[in-house]
């Protein structure tokens, strides 16, 4: 979310208000997709287990609270053109329940995330996302994943 700080070179309001409500909802709140997300919505990579489309991301996100506390993203600088906006950011937090076989660790982490949308009508049809999952292990103590 932003502060009124953000830098979002040519991304127009309608769609910075879009991209607010998409990270608000995976910040704890899945059924704001339903105003951000069409129905068809494509999330790629899909996570293990995640069905395809905006239905399939909500169990995603309700789970996310059951793992992470205090589960925040801050976007930090956004650029786009009419229908395309890459973000970065980070989702920062602390680790409360099991995640890919690491127990909880109480430990607060920051991850950085980079995101490719393609947006129509204010609405995202589709999102290519990378997070630095293994920083995440290594932030948890959890590297080398095996010796």
């Amino acid at each position: 979310m932003t502060d009124g700080t953000l830098q979002a070179t040519g991304v127009n309001e309608q769609d910075l208000a879009t991209l607010n409500t998409f990270y608000k909802a995976f910040a704890g709140h899945p059924d704001l997709l339903d105003d951000c997300v069409t129905a068809d919505w494509q999330d790629i990579p899909l996570a293990p287990d995640q069905e395809p489309g905006r239905e399939g991301a909500k169990p995603l996100i309700s789970g996310f609270s059951a793992v992470f506390a205090d589960l925040k993203i801050e976007i930090i600088e956004m650029i786009g053109m009419p229908g395309k906006i890459a973000v970065r950011g980070v989702m920062t937090g602390r680790h409360i329940g099991e995640l890919f076989g690491v127990a909880p660790t109480g430990k607060s982490f920051s991850l950085p995330i980079h995101e490719f949308h393609t947006i129509e009508n204010g609405r995202l049809t589709q999102t290519w996302h990378m997070e630095d999952w293994l920083g995440w292990f290594a932030q948890m103590g959890a590297w080398p994943l095996s010796k």
